[in-house]
């Protein structure tokens, strides 16, 4: 700590205990308390054994505590007009005193990450331009601060708050000077610069501080590029904040999963985060348009404000009623990762997700099953589907993608799919070059009997880039598999698409978990013939739906072979 502000001498220390992130932290933790999420909880556990004393390496350093508390003292809030530690919201109090007094046993800050992940309107751009302020005064001399944001007008918002601040604190506004491009602090000399991610490069930086804000809206190289800017620094802090986004392929999502891990256990890597993740818990997802837990999981500022719970409750009335609202509501609102089916839309996005089981290839040993293939042109995705009743008599249905393996790149920026992640979680493989491998594709079914004891009884497919792979599947030595064409028209499809359909909302259906089969499912859209069939129209769809096409493909199978008995209570 530089200069000459009124800091509490070595001695002249707050107990921490007796703070307010300490009370927030007690409060979060308490396992029956259903107003946070199951990672606010643990994070709160594992950051209060710090400050207990119970976790080596790490301590909550009561001096740092104290003056952080001093110079949050000499801000006052423009709206409020009271200091910093009355006015902030209890969620932002634990996050500043994490990140900013939890030290390792070496002196250096014990987090080097800071993720929040917080509904909109809970104050999340103030609070930022609070820690921008802060950290102009509390760094090195000569430090240098960024923030990044989508585009100007993100980024415009954070320096404007930052700038209501400094001018409504008598005391600060004079080691201010708020220019143009920049904010200068004379007292450190630090400088804070707001970026764009659409205006600005950003290599070459060096950052003591930097802070992603919608993170959800942006790609992965932003941060990446503002944390290459931090490796030579020994003392280092990369804050992240944003709502959930609708699109798979953004900065968001691995921080999120990252940060999981670890709170989980099953990472311990050199960077330490402190995530508070303010998300509803899986099992509650599928019941936002009646449980209020929903709600206080993503608007920790709601938790005690009855008009802002009025409010959210009001607008999630109408995301109930009208689904052109459903996505922003989902998505901004309660942090759940929704995409809206649009006007021809095939399945609802939370529908669907109440037919997710986790991977059990037990399951499949000894089954009769049905596939079917999506064999695309060879540049695009190919899909595989396998199905099989199990002993309820619902579906179960296992999907893989296919995709060329020198286009992964270029596929996941047009599409705005990280197809990268989800080859390593196993839900789609990269073969060939630039084109499909059909070769691949082809072992890839032969195989699915030895890998996976099923008994295959026939396949689907579409004649258009087929035949060639029929004839060697029809024709093989180990195992020649019977193919069946299914012609790709309104007529055929349509049954097999409204019993998938009726199967999904009576969740007597299941997949084994595949964010990729979601994403393929959301960007499917429908169309009527004159003679009201409707069928999955790749053309008008939103994406890519081959492993929809294929999956309805297999489930055409197994209706035919079933369609005599009574396992389909389909009406036509």
């Amino acid at each position: 700590m530089h200069g000459a502000f009124l800091l509490p001498e070595r001695g002249d220390t707050v107990g921490i205990k007796d703070s307010r992130a300490y009370h927030y932290a007690v409060w979060a933790s308490d396992e029956d308390n259903q107003a946070v999420g199951r990672y606010v909880r643990r994070q709160a556990r594992a950051w209060l054994d710090i400050a207990d004393g119970k976790t080596p390496g790490a301590y909550v350093d009561e001096r740092e505590y104290s003056q952080t508390m001093a110079l949050l003292g000499l801000m006052i809030h423009p709206d409020l007009h009271k200091p910093m530690p009355e006015a902030l919201e209890d969620y932002a109090m634990f996050f500043i005193t994490a990140l900013f007094c939890t030290k390792a046993e070496d002196g250096r800050s014990y987090y080097s990450d800071g993720l929040l992940e917080i509904a909109r309107k809970n104050f999340k751009t103030f609070t930022s331009g609070v820690i921008f302020v802060l950290a102009m005064v509390k760094l090195p001399k000569f430090s240098r601060l960024f923030s990044v944001a989508p585009d100007l007008k993100l980024s415009s918002e954070l320096k404007i708050a930052i700038k209501k601040i400094i001018k409504s604190s008598p005391l600060l506004e004079p080691y201010f000077r708020v220019m143009r491009a920049e904010v200068r602090c004379s007292f450190t000399e630090t400088e804070y610069t707001p970026l764009a991610y659409s205006n600005d490069k950003l290599d070459g930086k060096l950052a003591h501080l930097f802070l992603a804000d919608e993170v959800g809206a942006i790609d992965s190289y932003p941060v990446e590029a503002m944390r290459s800017s931090q490796v030579v620094l020994k003392d280092k802090l990369g804050i992240l904040i944003s709502t959930q986004y609708p699109n798979d392929s953004n900065g968001l999502t691995d921080e999120i999963d990252l940060a999981k891990k670890q709170l989980d256990g099953i990472f311990d890597g050199k960077r330490k985060y402190f995530a508070l993740l303010f998300e509803p818990d899986e099992e509650i997802k599928n019941d936002w348009q009646e449980d209020d837990n929903v709600l206080l999981q993503a608007n920790p500022v709601a938790v005690g404000n009855a008009d802002l719970m009025d409010t959210l409750r009001d607008m999630r009335s109408l995301a109930v009623l009208y689904e052109n609202k459903r996505e922003n509501f989902l998505c901004k609102h309660c942090n759940i990762q929704y995409t809206g089916i649009g006007s021809e839309g095939y399945i609802d996005q939370m529908a669907l997700q109440k037919c997710r089981v986790e991977d059990d290839p037990g399951f499949w040993r000894g089954r009769d099953v049905y596939l079917g293939l999506d064999l695309s042109q060879t540049e695009d995705n190919t899909a595989v589907a396998m199905v099989a009743l199990d002993d309820s008599g619902q579906i179960h249905a296992k999907v893989w993608g296919f995709l060329p393996k020198e286009r992964i790149a270029a596929k996941s920026a047009k599409e705005k799919v990280d197809y990268a992640r989800h080859i390593a979680d196993g839900e789609c493989f990269a073969c060939g070059g630039e084109v499909i491998d059909y070769g691949f594709v082809e072992r890839f079914i032969l195989d699915l009997p030895e890998k996976y004891g099923v008994n295959i009884i026939q396949l689907g497919f579409d004649r258009w880039n087929a035949l060639s792979t029929v004839q060697k599947l029809e024709s093989d030595e180990r195992n020649p598999i019977e193919c069946v064409e299914i012609k790709q028209h309104s007529s055929v499809l349509h049954a097999p698409t409204k019993l998938l359909k009726e199967y999904i909302l009576r969740q007597e259906f299941c997949y084994d978990s595949s964010r990729l089969l979601e994403i393929n499912f959301s960007n499917a859209r429908c169309t009527e013939d004159t003679n009201l069939n409707k069928y999955v129209n790749k053309k008008r769809s939103a994406g890519k739906v081959d492993m929809v096409v294929a999956l309805i493909n297999a489930v055409f199978l197994l209706q035919q072979d079933m369609l005599s008995g009574d396992d389909f209570g389909v009406q036509y």
